[in-house]
């Protein structure tokens, strides 16, 4: 049941992101379901992606909601564990992390910060990345 109303929550913004998975798919690009997320890979968003975005430049990934669109199937591969964190501040925020994510690129900003990297939502995609990396080094070394 709780479940369900992460998805229910976060659904306003999964529709957008739903929306811009099917543009890419249409376009060349490749939609897959990884642990009840839609991943797109390539097509016409790629091509924004790799522009890049006002204070943070070129990007590999963006989530919206539970969709995921990345530039390439190897970019959705390496930036996983960041974008499920963003995935779960869907799920906690919904709708409103649209205006709180700039709010907080703002307010680093404004303390003397980078508006990206300086984001509370990035630091903390940062740090599930992190948490997340000596787990995947430990499978590849065969669980030493």
């Amino acid at each position: 049941m709780l479940r369900l109303l992460l998805y229910l929550w976060a659904l306003p913004v999964t529709l957008l992101g739903m929306l811009i998975a099917f543009i890419a798919r249409s376009s060349g690009g490749a939609l897959q379901r990884v642990d009840g997320v839609l991943e797109a890979a390539g097509g016409w968003p790629a091509r924004v992606l790799r522009r890049g975005f006002p204070f943070s430049g070129a990007v590999a990934a963006i989530t919206l909601g539970h969709v995921v669109l990345g530039v390439s199937s190897a970019a959705l591969n390496a930036t996983r564990a960041h974008e499920r964190a963003h995935v779960r501040q869907f799920e906690r925020w919904g709708l409103l992390l649209l205006v709180l994510y700039p709010l907080a690129g703002l307010l680093a900003w404004l303390r003397g910060g980078h508006p990206y990297r300086d984001n509370h939502f990035e630091c903390e995609a940062r740090a599930a990345e992190d948490a997340a990396r000596p787990a995947s080094a430990e499978v590849q070394s065969g669980g030493r």
